[in-house]
C-alpha cells in the first residue's frame, strides 16, 4: 500500500476563522468535562453532520417510546408522499376506530374528510393518536398493516432494537424502541425529508377551532431547537427527541424515561449546552470533490481524480482541530478501467493518533483501456514501479 500524506489538503479547506482558532496553545484550550448527569432512563446525544455520539446512557435498552413512536408514523408516511403514492391536499375519511383512538387528540370527526397534511400536523403539533391512526389507515388499509410498513423501515434505517405494533404509542407488550435506534430515526427524517421537518418547528396548530400548542416546551426555551417530538404514558415516563442547529452544528438528543416535562426539558438543554460548549464539527470534504489525483495505468489518460461518495464530517473538542491528520492509502497500481463505483483506496483521520473517521476513495470519473500498444508499454513499464 502506497501511503500519502494530505494534511495539507485538510488544513486548506477549512476557514479563515476555524483555523484561527485551531492555532490556539494547547494549554489555553478548555478540557473537555464529562457529560451533565442526566436523570433519565436512557438517552443519546449525537452530531447530526458526522454521526458521532457524544454522550449516552443505555442507548441500545429496549423501551416503551410513548409517542416518539409517532416519528415513525410519519417518516413511513413522508416516504409515501416523496414517491408520489399520496399527495398533502389527499382527503382521508375518518373511521370509527380512529375517531374512538383515546389519549391525546386532533379533535377529527367519524365521516369527516380531513386533508393528510392536516392530519400530519395534528399528529407532528397535537400529537394526536386519532391522526395517526387515520393516517396509518389511508396509508396501507388498517393500522396492522401500516406497523409491518414502520417494521420494515425501521429494518431498513439499521433500527435493531425497535418493533412497531401501532401508529401512535400507546403501551403495547412488543412495542419498544431505543434511544439509538430514534436517533438514527430523527437524523433520517432531517437528512431525507427537510421539505416535511418544518412542521416540527411549529409551536400551534388550530383544527376544528380547537388551538393546541406543540408539547416541546424547547421550542420556547432554546431558539436554536427547530424540532422534534415529545412522549408521555406511565410506563414510558416523559420522553423527548430534539434538534438544535447552532453556527452550522446540529446535535440530536434523545431522553427516553425521565419524571417530568421539565425535567425533560432541563436535561435537553443541559446536554445541548454542553455539546455545542465543548464540540465542533467540519465537514472535511465534499462528496464528488477532488481528494487527490493517481497515476492509472493502461488506461487512455494518465491520471484521475479520486473523492469520495459523501460527504466526510468528523466532530472534534474545541480548539482541537490543528491537530487532526489524514492520510491516504492506494492500491498500487491502479490499472484501468476504473469505474466510479470502485473503492481504490481509503482516507483516514485522526486526532492526536486516534482514529476519527476513515472512508472509501472512488474514481471520480471512469477511466477506460488504452489501445494495444499503449497497454503493452504500461505492461513493461509497470516491471520497472
Amino acid at each position: 500500500m502506497r501511503s500519502i500524506s494530505v494534511l495539507c489538503l485538510v488544513l486548506v479547506l477549512f476557514s479563515p476563522p476555524l483555523a484561527a482558532i485551531a492555532q490556539q496553545p494547547a494549554s489555553l484550550l478548555p478540557p473537555v468535562p464529562a457529560a451533565p448527569a442526566v436523570a433519565a432512563r436512557g438517552y443519546i446525544l449525537l452530531d447530526f453532520n458526522s454521526g458521532e455520539v457524544l454522550a449516552e446512557k443505555d442507548a441500545d435498552a429496549s423501551m416503551d417510546p410513548a409517542s416518539i413512536t409517532k416519528l415513525m408514523t410519519a417518516y413511513v408516511v413522508f416516504s409515501e408522499l416523496s414517491k408520489g403514492q399520496m399527495r398533502l391536499d389527499d382527503l382521508v375519511t375518518v373511521s370509527e376506530r380512529a375517531w374512538r383512538t383515546g389519549g391525546s387528540r386532533t379533535f377529527i370527526e367519524v365521516g369527516s374528510r380531513v386533508s393528510v397534511e392536516d392530519l400530519l400536523r395534528g399528529m407532528i403539533i397535537q400529537s394526536g393518536n386519532d391522526a395517526s391512526v387515520a393516517l396509518a389507515e389511508h396509508t396501507a388499509g388498517s393500522e396492522a398493516a401500516f406497523a409491518e410498513l414502520m417494521n420494515e423501515y425501521a429494518r431498513r434505517l439499521g433500527m435493531v432494537n425497535s418493533n412497531f405494533l401501532n401508529a401512535n404509542g400507546l403501551p403495547a407488550e412488543g412495542h419498544y424502541s431505543s434511544a439509538r435506534d430514534i436517533a438514527l430515526l430523527a437524523s433520517a427524517i432531517i437528512r431525507e425529508f427537510p421539505e416535511f421537518y418544518q412542521f416540527y418547528s411549529e409551536r400551534e396548530f388550530t383544527f376544528n377551532n380547537i388551538t393546541q400548542r406543540n408539547r416541546n416546551q424547547m421550542l420556547w426555551r432554546d431558539p436554536s431547537v427547530d424540532g422534534m417530538k415529545t412522549g408521555m404514558t406511565d410506563a414510558a415516563g416523559y420522553c423527548l427527541v430534539a434538534s438544535a442547529e447552532r453556527e452550522g452544528m446540529r446535535l440530536i438528543s434523545v431522553l427516553l424515561g425521565t419524571s417530568s416535562a421539565k425535567a425533560r426539558a432541563d436535561a435537553t438543554q443541559s446536554l445541548m449546552n454542553w455539546g455545542f460548549r465543548f464540540y465542533e464539527s467540519h465537514r472535511l470534504y465534499a462528496a464528488g470533490e477532488a481528494v487527490t489525483s493517481a497515476r492509472i495505468w493502461k488506461g487512455e489518460q494518465d491520471t484521475l481524480d479520486l473523492g469520495l461518495t459523501e460527504d466526510l464530517w468528523v466532530t472534534v473538542p474545541r480548539g482541537r482541530y490543528d491537530a487532526m491528520q489524514a492520510s491516504l492509502e492506494l492500491q498500487s497500481p491502479l490499472v484501468a478501467p476504473l469505474a466510479p463505483e470502485d473503492a481504490v483506496g481509503r482516507i483516514k483521520v485522526s486526532l492526536e493518533d486516534e482514529p476519527l473517521a476513515e472512508r472509501p476513495l472512488h474514481p471520480l470519473g471512469r477511466s477506460t483501456e488504452g489501445g494495444l500498444a499503449r497497454r503493452a508499454l504500461h505492461s513493461v513499464l509497470l516491471w520497472f514501479e
